[in-house]
């Protein structure tokens, strides 16, 4: 699939599908992760980062000693992140970020970067948020970021994939019914299902040196930070 194909065929089975979800998908979304509320509650206060793939916001207020700029490509989501006083919220896309080099203490993107469909893209997600967050130096350390995606590892979940299964698959949201007068709505949801170790090998080809890694909740997990020049 060539890049054009790839943005048409995200859009359809991604973007326009978490538009039309996110009011039913934000109510069931409410309790931080683990290791991302470890993650956020170890930065030192006063630490500036952004949380890209936001969804409805949920971790925006792990840590109030800290400030971050949400975003997400469904304006749907955006807005309901953007209660989150003070932290803000806006409408970005996770290739093309907003942002400036090297400005950011830290990034999350929790469960975000499994939605994009060819590996070449899945790469220059996470090359775009380490481009966000400060490099390192003999002296000082660079910022950080966590990223987490599904996992193809799940034989012990409800859903039951594991090693052999297809890696890019469609999966299921079903929205309930709105009124008397209508109906459930399912709708279908583009996934890479990543296996053990290529979450690992995507950060280090995208420009990260990979710090701590793990699984949890049939996620892969990866602290990293942007490589140092050479």
């Amino acid at each position: 699939m060539d890049m054009d194909s790839a943005e048409v065929y995200e859009q359809k089975n991604v973007h326009e599908v978490y538009q039309q979800i996110a009011e039913h998908f934000s109510s069931t979304r409410y309790k931080p992760w683990p290791i991302v509320e470890r993650f956020l509650k170890d930065l030192q206060p006063g630490s500036v980062g952004i949380d890209v793939g936001c969804g409805n916001g949920k971790y925006l207020t792990v840590n109030k000693d800290v400030f971050i700029i949400a975003s997400d490509r469904s304006e749907n989501l955006a807005r309901i992140a953007l209660q989150h006083q003070p932290h803000s919220a806006v409408v970005a896309d996770i290739m093309d970020l907003p942002h400036r080099d090297a400005f950011f203490d830290f990034a999350i993107s929790i469960a975000v970067v499994h939605h994009i469909s060819t590996p070449a893209r899945r790469v220059q997600a996470i090359a775009e948020i380490l481009r966000t967050v400060k490099r390192g130096s003999e002296t000082q350390p660079g910022g950080k970021i966590l990223i987490y995606a599904w996992a193809l590892e799940q034989k012990n979940s409800r859903r039951g994939w594991d090693k052999g299964d297809p890696q890019d698959i469609m999966v299921p949201w079903i929205r309930k019914a709105q009124s008397a007068n209508d109906k459930p709505q399912t709708f279908n949801r583009y996934y890479h299902l990543y296996e053990e170790g290529e979450l690992e090998r995507d950060i280090n080809q995208a420009g990260g040196h990979v710090l701590e890694s793990g699984y949890e909740k049939d996620n892969w997990w990866v602290v990293a930070t942007p490589k140092t020049a050479s």
